[in-house]
């Protein structure tokens, strides 16, 4: 059996899946706020719980936000920035008795998870798009996760937005140090901002589409303005790479119109006269995360 391992900002789930892909054990727990010590002994203590219920010894796999260097070994790029520079590896092994652990990017997992057994599962490459609290991607290729000569394959949030209108220009700060990333326009807390930017009105990113879908001016705008800005993101990402399957996962990936709109739209940026590209809506929801964790091995 395989045992996955969801390490999220808010929350740290665990998830067994058998031979089959099942799960057939699942529980979540908080996850220690900005804790990198406590962090560990939760992960540990949750695989332990996993371990005794079922009573057996399992594989284990983590999906974290960043990423290993390959040079340090420790992790970078986190959006949980008491992860960022911790050998995370080495001490969930130590702390397992030396076994293996495996570790990818949340959003590599996610990807690696639709494309096992989820909404990309009949395609040969598959690109993966976290739209939540931060945006990422990933990318698999015949079942395989993509990971890049820099361990960085997927990286798509941390991207300029691409084709900026004037009001657009140059974009917002984002916590990587960059201007105009493409998840400060992406995110839910940028979709959030946007629309108090532009209307003075601060409310949440499920009531501003509520609102929407029942034709409020300013939240119907919002809304049109960010499937404009996610057509042109994926546009990009099609120039690119060329999937087959795009699949969409995070919060933002639950509009229900959202799939509809953007491919309705995604055309005029993108450099063929003709797009055979299918984007889908995640068939696991929020457990692709954890589901992809496991499958990092085979």
């Amino acid at each position: 059996m395989r045992i996955g391992i969801d390490l999220g900002g808010t929350k740290i789930e665990v998830a067994v899946l058998d031979a089959q892909g099942e799960v057939v054990y699942r529980h979540r727990q908080p996850t220690p706020a900005g804790d990198y010590r406590a962090t560990i002994k939760q992960v540990v203590a949750l695989i332990d719980a996993a371990e005794s219920h079922l009573g057996v010894r399992c594989s284990v796999g983590v999906a974290t936000p960043g990423s290993l260097s390959l040079v340090t070994g420790r992790l970078r790029n986190s959006n949980s920035i008491c992860l960022n520079d911790q050998p995370i590896q080495q001490d969930l092994s130590y702390a397992l008795d030396g076994r293996e652990v495996r570790i990818a990017n949340d959003a590599n997992c996610f990807a690696l998870s639709e494309a096992s057994d989820g909404a990309g599962q009949s395609a040969q490459s598959v690109f993966g798009v976290i739209l939540g609290t931060g945006v990422g991607g990933g990318m698999v290729l015949n079942k395989q996760l993509v990971t890049g000569a820099n361990a960085i394959a997927g990286e798509w949030g941390h991207n300029p937005l691409p084709w900026m209108t004037a009001d657009e220009f140059p974009g917002r700060r984002c916590y990587c140090g960059r201007d105009g990333c493409i998840e400060t326009f992406l995110s839910g807390p940028a979709f959030e901002f946007d629309h108090t930017h532009q209307t003075q009105q601060k409310i949440s990113p499920a009531k501003i589409i509520a609102s929407a879908a029942h034709g409020d001016p300013d939240c119907l705008a919002s809304y049109r303005r960010y499937t404009h800005r996610l057509a042109r993101a994926l546009a990009h990402v099609i120039n690119l790479i060329d999937p087959d399957v795009i699949v969409l996962g995070g919060g933002m990936s639950n509009i229900p119109t959202l799939s509809k709109d953007v491919s309705m739209l995604w055309d005029q940026w993108i450099f063929s006269d003709h797009v055979n590209t299918k984007l889908r809506v995640n068939a696991h929801g929020d457990s692709s995360g954890v589901r992809g964790a496991a499958w990092l091995w085979p």
